[in-house]
Parts: C-alpha cells; structure tokens; sequence
C-alpha cells in the first residue's frame, strides 16, 4: 500500500481515496498505523451532535449542512448508526433525511457503525476525524447514536458540543444533568413549536451550572424546529462563535491532549486479552493470597 500517495489523494480532495481510507482505518488494514503517522496535525474544529433518541439530530445535522454549505463551506458528517447484531455494519435508517447531499460535491456524508461501543462514537472516530481533517473540508460534524446519558465521550471528540433535546425530555432534565446536561457548549431544544417548549428552556437556565471559569457564561439554549430550518441560522452563527472564543480554543487544544491520552491507552492495551485474563485469573485465585489489584500492577509495569 502506497500510503504517502493515499494521503495525497485526499488532501487534492480525492472522495474516493477518503472512502477508502476510512474503510482501511477501521477494518484495522495492515500497515494503517504507518498510515496514521503521516496526517499532519490540524487545528480544525469538529463539532459534535448529540442528545437523546427522537431528539431530532439528523435533522439538526442535515439543516446545518444547508446553512453552512449554503455560505460556500464544504462539509464533512460522520453519522454513528447503531450496529447490525449479525454483520456489525452501520443501521442506515437516519440518513435518509440527508439523501440530498449525496451527489453534493461540497459535502462528505459517512455513516459509521458504532460496532457495540459504549459511548456512542466509533472506535476509531479519533483516527478517522483526523484523516477527514487532512482532507479540504471547512466544516466537519460528528452526530452519535443516540443512547443518551453515556454519550459524554462526545466531549472528549469535539470542539463543540451541541445538545439537542425536545419539550417532552422536561421531566428527564434533573436525571440528565449528571450526563448529557455538564457537557454542553450550546443546548437545543428542538420541535420547539410543540406545547412545554418554552417551559424547558426558562427551566434548563435556571439549573445550567456556572461555568468554573468566571469569564465563561452559561451555555446558550436556543430554540429550533429543525424540520421547517427554523433557528439554524442562529445555532450554525452560535458553533462558530463558539469555536472563535478563547474558551473554545483553550478546549482545542485540551481535546488534542485527550486524543492523545486515548491512543497511548489503546496501544498500551493492544496486547492485553480480556479472555485470557480471566483464564489466568481463575487459574491464580485458587490461592489465598490473590490478590486482583496486585495481579493488575504487573501489567503496569
């Protein structure tokens, strides 16, 4: 595999040798790691959708591309699905409502599966953001699967985070607000034509916590009914601004350390087998004095 020439591909914007990388990427192809090693490092934003099922995100994601490629930007989705429990690949049923841009040559869609991960991202959503980073895009969007509070790992991913949410969700907020709720750069509620729209909002300000930055505001909500484009022009205005302040640049820059906290974890526990821990775990508790946390640090080491 000729890597250089791949990744030159896609930086002379090559969709087809996206496509291609990203398949190599996350089918783990010999020799992708080399392949990794050669994306040189981007200061792009991501941003990140997510919120409860229902909530609306597809339709938030789709409006958005309008708004941005509408101002000539050239967008890049990745859409995480939920897993076939047979073949593990993606379950398409949401990007039906973004079949237009297929044939859009300014926009990018990807659907991802999220092959049974717990925070509703793709294993390697780090590596594959980066590869779309290499490539000529202005705007890239991450929406996860929607599973609810566990998509806090979103955070880890994107320079902002969007969290959508709808009237009926007013009874969940307080539940809510240990997950979905702490991690938001920018709350919508979305269907807002619906009765209790009103309510949420003056009720979600009244608990968003203070920042613990003193400068920092409150995360703004804002109010959209994404299937009639209304309020996008205003959130789309509201992720850059985000993604120009000081904040967001202190937060970039803090994701590029999590990023890499992420990949020494996963190297560093390449080579551990759950399954043949729990071999040598019922092999060694015969003893008395097995103890888990010592048989833990010899892996520290």
């Amino acid at each position: 595999m000729q890597w250089n020439n791949l990744l030159q591909q896609i930086q002379n914007d090559n969709v087809k040798a996206l496509a291609r990388a990203i398949s190599l990427i996350e089918n783990e192809y010999e020799g992708y790691e080399d392949f990794l090693k050669l994306l040189p490092f981007s200061n792009k934003k991501i941003i990140g959708i997510t919120g409860p099922p229902g909530a609306g995100k597809s339709t938030i994601v789709d409006s958005l591309i309008n708004e941005f490629a509408a101002n000539n930007n050239r967008v890049a989705v990745l859409c995480i699905d939920p897993s076939s429990p047979f073949t593990q690949g993606a379950l398409l049923g949401d990007r039906i409502r973004m079949n237009d841009w297929y044939n859009n040559p300014n926009v990018f869609i990807r659907s991802l599966a999220s092959r049974g991960s717990m925070h509703g991202l793709h294993p390697k959503i780090i590596e594959i953001t980066d590869v779309l980073k290499a490539a000529p895009f202005d705007i890239i969007i991450v929406e996860t699967v929607g599973a609810g509070q566990i998509e806090t790992e979103i955070a880890r991913l994107a320079d902002t985070s969007v969290v959508v949410l709808v009237p009926e969700a007013g009874d969940e907020i307080q539940n809510m607000k240990a997950g979905l709720m702490e991690i938001a750069d920018i709350f919508v509620v979305n269907k807002a034509d619906r009765p209790e729209a009103d309510k949420l909002v003056k009720n979600m300000l009244a608990m968003l916590p203070l920042s613990l930055h003193e400068k920092q505001k409150k995360a703004p909500v804002l109010k959209t009914i994404a299937t009639e484009k209304k309020g996008i022009k205003e959130l789309s205005e509201k992720i850059i601004r985000h993604q120009q302040t000081e904040t967001g640049k202190l937060k970039s820059f803090m994701m590029h350390a999590e990023k890499v906290y992420k990949l020494i974890e996963q190297k560093r526990m390449s080579d551990i087998d759950i399954k043949r821990l729990a071999a040598e775990i019922e092999k060694l508790s015969a003893d008395k004095n097995f103890s888990l946390y010592r048989f833990a640090e010899t892996f520290c080491k």
